[in-house]
């Protein structure tokens, strides 16, 4: 099965016991689902509180990982017992209604992994869970207005590199603490946006970030954004994230690189008023003659680079330097692509 008969599947049993009616004592509704491991059957279940859970079977003398309890995942053994069976299970449950969407996606990625490693369900789980942990934490601080403007602008260039590559998320390097946002090869290309009118003058943070990869190249992006509340006008921050999601081929890979940005999807609801339109947008290459304050460029000059934490703006207002052209960030997306194969 791939992902969307997955998720649909797990889905279709999860309503089913939802519909079903709660009798006694009877902590847990189980379906099983048609995925087998050496010590068993995946089964999905709700419980009294209607919480859903993933089961995991587990031999009955193997111990759980312990310390995730809460406030929004849960994780623990637990044995099921009726009049013919008797199964132990690694149980985790998902203590969040809200974010039951963000869990099926999980709970789909463990399946997935599971049919292709069935002798070790347990180490799978724990593979995903590691990798999906931070975005299911309880909410923390949201992104403040010059972050949240930052993201948009590199989730707009973001969706353009993975419109031509569904794999193109590998060069969102921004995330990680790379000096450039995205770098692929000897290309890279730096994301600035504004939500001010006043000129073009975007904040440079260090006296690396304008400098090109070795032997290499390096692209200006900047936006100017509005923000908007006007449905219709503009897109939607969420809807961007989700868009971008939708493109990818590696849906846990990009939730990891969204969280260490900052944004999680659990966050979502906090952003749902959080709209941009794109007034301006211009790219330009960085080369001789760009204004600009590096490292390298003091060495030449025989000033010695003793100086840490450097930040400055840069003015871009007037007609030079000259922005490229659409076609010619048609080609500097091709040419990372193409770098990376």
């Amino acid at each position: 099965m791939n992902d969307d008969e997955l998720r649909r599947l797990v889905e279709d049993r999860w309503s089913a016991l939802e519909a079903e009616a709660t009798v006694g004592a009877r902590r847990l509704r189980v379906a099983e689902l048609p995925t087998e491991v050496v010590n068993g059957t995946l089964a999905v279940a709700v419980d009294r509180e209607g919480h859903r859970h993933l089961l995991v079977p587990i031999h009955m003398h193997r111990k759980v990982r312990p310390g995730l309890d809460g406030p929004v995942l849960r994780l623990r053994k637990r044995s099921l017992e009726d009049a013919e069976t008797f199964q132990t299970y690694a149980d985790l449950a998902c203590l969040r209604d809200d974010l039951n969407d963000l869990f099926t996606k999980m709970c789909v990625n463990v399946l997935g992994a599971t049919s292709e490693t069935p002798d070790n369900p347990v180490k799978v789980l724990y593979r995903v869970l590691d990798r999906w942990r931070a975005l299911f934490r309880a909410q923390g601080t949201l992104l403040g207005p010059e972050e949240l403007a930052g993201f948009y602008g590199e989730l707009t260039v973001l969706k353009r590199f993975l419109q031509k590559d569904p794999s193109a998320h590998r060069f969102w390097q921004g995330p990680l603490g790379y000096r450039h946002d995205f770098a692929a090869g000897s290309e890279a290309v730096e994301v600035k946006s504004a939500t001010s009118g006043d000129g073009r003058k975007p904040r440079i943070h260090g006296l690396d970030q304008l400098e090109a990869p070795v032997d290499g190249a390096l692209v200006l992006a900047w936006f100017r954004l509005r923000r908007t509340t006007t449905e219709g006008l503009g897109a939607a921050l969420n809807d961007t994230a989700e868009e971008v999601l939708r493109l990818c081929d590696d849906e846990g890979t990009v939730l990891e690189l969204f969280a260490r940005a900052g944004y999680r999807l659990s966050d979502a609801d906090r952003y749902h008023d959080v709209r941009y339109e794109i007034c301006e947008e211009r790219w330009y290459r960085v080369e001789a003659g760009f204004p600009r304050l590096t490292g390298r460029a003091l060495e030449a000059a025989g000033v010695p680079v003793s100086v840490l934490d450097v930040e400055y703006t840069i003015d871009l207002s007037g007609e030079v330097p000259a922005p490229l052209t659409a076609g010619e960030v048609a080609q500097v997306i091709d040419r990372m692509i193409q770098e990376s194969v």
